[in-house]
């Protein structure tokens, strides 16, 4: 039943993460969360461990997904390289931020996290793009990256849900704004999965079939599943329609968003 769980996960998440931008990480951890929680793993490090495997799961992912976004010609590999280095250092020290706070917290921080992506998702489904404005100076692009990169890492995403909007900001259109999304995601996630090892095994984590905060089954299944279908999700958004599709992924986080506060929020009483 767990492999089952787990390549569905990995299904789901890699489609959303080539269709998106999103890295699929805002799908694996609700659903990681609750598979966690029913393997009895214990409420103070469920959600931490949700958070450290689904980045590494996001590393096979956006692979998978910059490769089929490269071939289409929508990788900016310029602004790639100028957020890569704020990226990489905010994902290991997001994973820090994240080790030191408590599990209910967390919960009522991604669920907050998930209502706003949602609510920005379904208000700008059909926002056109001003394709006049520029994107910033390069030492703003790395300060750029470093709060994606934080705030990406204690969320556990690889980082589209922040890096689409900000590039759609600056007047890069859809497609490459997803494209450049799912390259930022590949350094967000290495360094975010390697803090949550670190951090977890300086907790002196003993969690089976893990390495500190990421479990290393749940990563494999999930990425291998993940590695193919966000090869189909990368081929959809250049042919589909996405103003349908955002609404519907936007109710869907809304539901995820209400599902944590819920979770913190009972927790915390």
């Amino acid at each position: 039943m767990e492999l089952i769980i787990f390549l569905a996960i990995g299904a789901i998440a890699g489609f959303a993460a080539g269709l998106f931008g999103v890295g699929g990480g805002i799908i694996i951890v609700p659903i990681l969360y609750v598979v966690f929680t029913k393997m009895s793993y214990g409420p103070e490090v469920v959600m931490h461990l949700a958070l450290g495997t689904s980045l590494a799961t996001i590393i096979v992912t956006s692979i998978s997904s910059l490769l089929a976004h490269h071939k289409k010609g929508a990788v900016i590999w310029p602004v790639f390289k100028n957020l890569a280095p704020g990226l990489i250092i905010g994902s290991f020290f997001g994973a820090g931020i994240a080790g030191l706070l408590a599990g209910e917290h967390l919960r009522l921080i991604i669920g907050i996290f998930a209502l706003w992506v949602a609510r920005n998702m379904f208000v700008g489904a059909k926002k056109i793009v001003d394709q006049n404005k520029v994107l910033p100076s390069r030492a703003k692009q790395v300060f750029a990256g470093t709060v994606i990169g934080v705030a990406s890492a204690i969320f556990g995403i690889g980082g589209g849900s922040l890096t689409v909007p900000y590039l759609n900001f600056y007047g890069v259109i859809m497609q490459k704004a997803v494209g450049t999304s799912a390259a930022c995601g590949l350094p967000i996630a290495i360094s975010g999965a390697l803090g949550f090892m670190l951090f977890g095994i300086k907790e002196q984590v003993n969690i089976s079939n893990s390495i500190g905060f990421v479990h290393i089954y749940a990563f494999f299944v999930i990425s291998i599943m993940s590695f193919f279908t966000a090869k189909l999700g990368a081929k959809a958004a250049h042919v589909l329609s996405l103003v349908v599709l955002k609404k519907c992924f936007a109710i869907m986080l809304f539901i995820v968003g209400y599902f944590f506060i819920l979770k913190g929020l009972s927790s915390s009483i």
